[in-house]
């Protein structure tokens, strides 16, 4: 039986790379204790902002078996969406790397529900989710222990491979299959993320107060951006790299070769301007299909506005 369930990650990982994904590890299906307990810490000192729906649903968060019945595993992906272009005038407005081509929620859940039909079709009927960082699912957790790699200290996963490019999925599913064993931490002394943050948004190491980072502030945050943001917020108009950008683990970044995460050249190319003068038709145009939507149009232009007032004041 050992051989057999052996047999069968070795399918499910050599089908996963077929499908695009960088990476596949899997883990047991339990209780994430640890996890919970920071969780419950992070969420009673309020460093999750107004992310209210970050309080729903405790347990499922911590417990795959409540989000599916009988789950026994949980197989973790990763797909890379490190680019090969970069927006062309350098003082464009600033959009996030994983930002500038089709929501990853579609790429990476159609994925896995391709390799979840594959696990159905080679090895038996098996009941499962596809998860994207759609539902109450610690992504990052289910990947560092599923030997994917290791939280860094700006809260991110680390690989020794590629860095932190890539987006993590799931699929929780009611077959045992054997583990992975999580792999040690290489960040050492090393605290770039930490130093290079411009708004103080990393505590210590793994603690981040969502209140300060500017992803969340650019993205989460409905009402008027603070005046403190002032000259601390850059260029950036949707989310934020600077942690990534510095960590020494993404200089073995390659770029990815999923065709539907490539940008448009339109939007690479367009100048401060076009940003500007930017409306819902040329919104519509450029990020119809993007995770640009989840800010939206008016929220984007609030974040618009704000550079433009910034710039006018220096």
């Amino acid at each position: 039986m050992r051989t057999e369930k052996v047999k069968y990650a070795s399918l499910i990982k050599a089908r996963a790379a077929d499908l695009g994904f960088s990476g596949c590890g899997i883990s047991a299906a339990t209780l994430l204790e640890d996890e919970g307990t920071r969780l419950e810490r992070w969420l009673k000192a309020g460093l999750h902002g107004n992310m209210g729906y970050m309080e729903n649903n405790f347990d499922k968060r911590i417990d795959p078996r409540k989000l599916v019945t009988g789950a026994k595993s949980v197989i973790s992906v990763l797909h890379n969406y490190f680019p090969s272009q970069k927006q062309s005038n350098p003082e464009a407005p600033v959009l996030s790397k994983y930002a500038y081509g089709t929501d990853y929620h579609f790429i990476v859940k159609d994925k896995l529900k391709q390799l979840l039909l594959f696990m159905n079709e080679s090895i038996g009927e098996i009941n499962g989710r596809a998860f994207c960082d759609s539902a109450p699912v610690l992504d990052r957790a289910w990947a560092a222990r599923s030997g994917l790699g290791w939280i860094g200290k700006n809260s991110n996963l680390l690989t020794k491979g590629s860095g932190s490019f890539f987006f993590i999925g799931e699929l929780i599913v009611d077959i045992d299959l054997p583990a992975d064993a999580p792999v040690k931490e290489y960040c050492g002394n090393c605290r770039r993320c930490i130093d290079a943050c411009p708004t103080g948004a990393i505590l210590a190491p793994r603690e981040l107060d969502a209140r300060k980072c500017i992803s969340y502030l650019t993205i989460e945050f409905r009402d008027g951006l603070p005046e403190w943001m002032r000259d601390k917020m850059g260029n950036r108009v949707f989310g934020c790299d600077i942690c990534q950008d510095v960590c020494p683990w993404n200089k073995k970044a390659i770029p990815h070769n999923e065709p539907l995460l490539d940008p448009d050249p339109g939007l690479m190319a367009m100048s401060p301007d076009e940003w500007h003068g930017m409306d819902s038709q040329v919104f519509n145009l450029y990020f119809k299909r993007s995770a640009v939507r989840r800010a939206g149009f008016k929220q984007l232009k609030r974040n618009l506005d704000f550079l433009q007032d910034q710039a006018s004041k220096r």
